[in-house]
This record gives C-alpha cells, structure tokens and sequence, in this order.
C-alpha cells in the first residue's frame, strides 16, 4: 500500500524576542484516500469516517463538514488552474495525526496530489489552531530543490501564536514522504526570521501490530501535542516574550490560498 506509519521528530525554536526550543517525539499516518475503504476494513483497530481507537474523519479536514475529501480537493485544483483535465483521476495522499482514542488536533497536515504519471503535482497545508480555526495554502510543485524539497512561500492568514504577530511570511518545504518524510517551516516577520519548525520522520507499514506499538511509545499524541503547545507557551510567557491576544470572536476560517496555475505540460 501507499498508505504509511512515519515516525519521527516535532522541532521547534524560536529566535527573539526570547530564544527558546524543544523537540518530542510524535508519529503521523501517510493515508491515501483511495486506500481508505481497505484500512478500514483490514487494519484492526482503525477506522475510517467510524469511532476506532485510531481513526481517520472527513470532518476533520477540509471543509471540516463530513463532506467527501475527494471531490472537494478535486475542486480546488481544478478552481486554482492546477489539474487542467477534470476527466484526470489524482492520487490524493495526506500526512496528519490520526484521532487517537477519539481525540484529534494537528497544527500541520500535508495534502500531496499526484498526476497519473505518478508525479507530485500540488502540495496542500492545512494550518490549524487552538481557537478551532483553519486555513488551507495551495500551491502547484513545477520543480524541486537541489536537495529534493518543494518550496512555497506564503503570506500568513491565520492566527496560530500568541507571540507571533500576523504580520508574516511562511515558507513551507516538503519531501516526497517516501523511506523518510520531511516537513520543514520558516516563518519570517519584518524583523526576520523569528521561528524553524521541522517534522522529520522515518516509514513503518501501516499494520495494526505497528499502530499499537506507536501507541505504547506515545500513548494520546494528539492530546500530547495540545498539551505541548500550552505547555511551551507558559515557558515562553515566563521568559518574558510579549503576548498577543487572538482579536475578536474565533470563526472558522476555511479558504484556500493558492498560487497562479503552472504552466501547461510539454
């Protein structure tokens, strides 16, 4: 299967105006979409769109309705210029945490679309955050970097730190997961770069055996990352860092920023 267990690293560290950084461990599923329907039926203890230790929820993701992932990727690729054939079947995979005994939250998810030759056509980031608001950067992948990485640059729409104002700049650099994934985050702010965030992590079958040893090793990780992100706030609150309060009523913010289409193919 294309689907995937990786398991690896969360680094955070921020530069001014309080130098602070921690690292933990974590694990994230690679589920293709397609494969789904198999998961559910053939990994013990997973489920798809149904209560399961480990499960996988269209609402979610996306949208966050229950509707179908599919067709709503579908629609921005087509809507942003990137999948100039509609009659063209994508692979769509994604690399985020699981709900883990009914409780889910990821700061980060990584949509990858592939055309039928195989090749990683677009990159989606899904940006979540604590006040239960989201945003989506869509961005076609024309080529690759000398060390392999898809890099896309974006303004910042969405709330996510209290020490770190909208006013901002992401760039998100992705490898292909394959033997290892790889999900690097610069985030720049007039004064310069204030903060790197990286997931680096290693491939494991996707089997009910290996779930259940990612559970041993890390039991709860979509609560632990929550509790994580308070946690380091209040260090980072007590070295003094200046807090910026979330302005208004949180809303879901759900659009999706993209880029201009590529160009057509040879």
């Amino acid at each position: 299967m294309n689907s995937a267990i990786y398991e690896g690293t969360v680094m955070h560290e921020r530069a001014f105006p309080r130098k602070h950084r921690f690292t933990y461990r974590v694990y994230y599923l690679w589920l293709d979409l397609d494969e789904l329907p198999l998961l559910d039926r053939t990994v013990r203890g997973f489920g798809s769109d149904r209560v399961a230790p480990f499960s996988f929820h269209s609402r979610d993701h996306g949208p966050r309705t229950g509707e179908r992932l599919r067709p709503w990727i579908e629609r921005a690729l087509d809507e942003a210029g990137i999948r100039t054939d509609p009659s063209e079947r994508w692979a769509v995979r994604i690399l985020t945490m699981p709900r883990v005994m009914g409780y889910q939250f990821n700061p980060l998810s990584v949509w990858c679309c592939y055309d039928p030759t195989g090749a990683m056509r677009a990159v989606l980031y899904e940006v979540s955050n604590t006040h239960g608001e989201w945003h989506h950067y869509l961005h076609p992948v024309s080529d690759l970097d000398a060390s392999g990485y898809a890099v896309h640059v974006y303004d910042k729409e969405l709330f996510v730190s209290p020490f770190i104002d909208l006013d901002a700049t992401y760039t998100f650099r992705v490898r292909q997961p394959e033997e290892r994934a790889a999900v690097l985050v610069r985030e720049r702010v007039p004064e310069g770069e204030v903060l790197k965030a990286s997931f680096v992590g290693k491939r494991r079958a996707l089997t009910s055996s290996n779930l259940w040893k990612e559970f041993a090793r890390y039991p709860l990780v979509t609560a632990k990352v929550t509790g994580l992100i308070h946690f380091e706030a209040v260090r980072l609150w007590c070295k003094g860092a200046p807090f910026r309060r979330h302005a208004g009523v949180p809303v879901p913010i759900h659009q999706i920023t993209a880029v201009s289409p590529l160009p057509p193919r040879d």
